[in-house]
């Protein structure tokens, strides 16, 4: 997709993604055979819900009928939320993932597994798990530090309530 489409349809679809709550995280056009698949990710600080995805879905696709930012010929509207291992590019991103563990690769080489326990305008505080028995400990990470953030999935992670009980 062209950087001009691309940025067309941000500005197409953006008010609307954004007057129901929600903000518009990607959009990419794909082709799959002859056809195209338009794919839009949306969040929000509390997540979005299947109603809530089915209510912008409807209202992207109206909009996306009633103007040519598609082109002739048919296209697919997939509208979903960020993956479960979701990439970490916003300040907005890293607030949403308090709590969540991390796999940090950093700017100046290596990498770093946390847990996010604070985010603010500078950077983030974090807790490295111990190793071999030790306790965790706290390190500062400063956003300039880093190259390349992405949430883990993990499977046996506590909740809150959990953990303060």
């Amino acid at each position: 997709m062209s950087t001009t489409q691309s940025e067309r349809l941000r500005e197409l679809l953006e008010p609307l993604v954004s007057s129901q709550g929600l903000d518009l995280e990607e959009i990419e056009v794909d082709s799959v055979g002859r056809k195209r698949v338009l794919r839009v990710v949306v969040d929000s600080d509390t997540g979005a819900d299947l109603d809530q995805i089915a209510d912008v879905s409807r209202g992207l696709s109206a909009k996306l009928d009633e103007t040519d930012a598609m082109g002739e010929g048919e296209y697919t509207l997939e509208v979903g939320t960020p993956g479960a291992e979701r990439l970490l590019t916003e300040h907005r991103h890293y607030v949403r993932a308090v709590g969540r563990l991390v796999r940090f690769q950093l700017a100046e080489g290596g990498e770093l597994v946390a847990r996010i326990v604070e985010a603010d305008e500078d950077g983030l505080a974090l807790e490295v798990p111990g190793v071999k028995g030790r306790k965790a400990t706290v390190r500062r990470l400063a956003f300039p530090e880093i190259d390349r953030a992405r949430v883990q999935v993990e499977f046996n992670r506590k909740d809150k309530k959990e953990e303060e009980a």
